[in-house]
């Protein structure tokens, strides 16, 4: 393994950790399971039962925070994307006659 490489964990060659919301995703899951089948337990004390409503809590917050993250970061992508854009016309068109229309137009139209 050579210094430029970094360490981090791989899963099919892909570092997971790389993939935006992946952490925090399972980060709020593995605690979750933890404290929704420590409380299942302390209430029923039936082993099997928590483990089961742990895991079950775990699959939702995981795939419930994802998605979510994921709705957020593309939007945000989306909405960076836009400003990129509206700042190359802007700087295209400074010290044309044409500024005046960027001063008056508004840079983002409402969906």
């Amino acid at each position: 393994m050579t210094d430029n490489e970094e360490t981090g964990f791989r899963i099919f060659g892909r570092n997971v950790l790389k993939i935006p919301c992946f952490r925090d995703s399972f980060l709020y899951s593995i605690s979750s399971y933890f404290g929704v089948g420590l409380l299942t337990f302390l209430v029923t004390s039936k082993p099997k039962l928590s483990s089961h409503v742990g895991f079950a809590s775990y699959i939702v917050v995981t795939l419930g925070y994802y998605t979510n993250c994921r709705i957020n970061y593309t939007n945000q992508k989306f909405q960076m994307a836009q400003i990129q854009e509206a700042m190359h016309r802007a700087a295209i068109m400074e010290g044309t006659e044409n500024e005046d229309i960027i001063q008056t137009k508004p840079m983002f139209e409402e969906v």
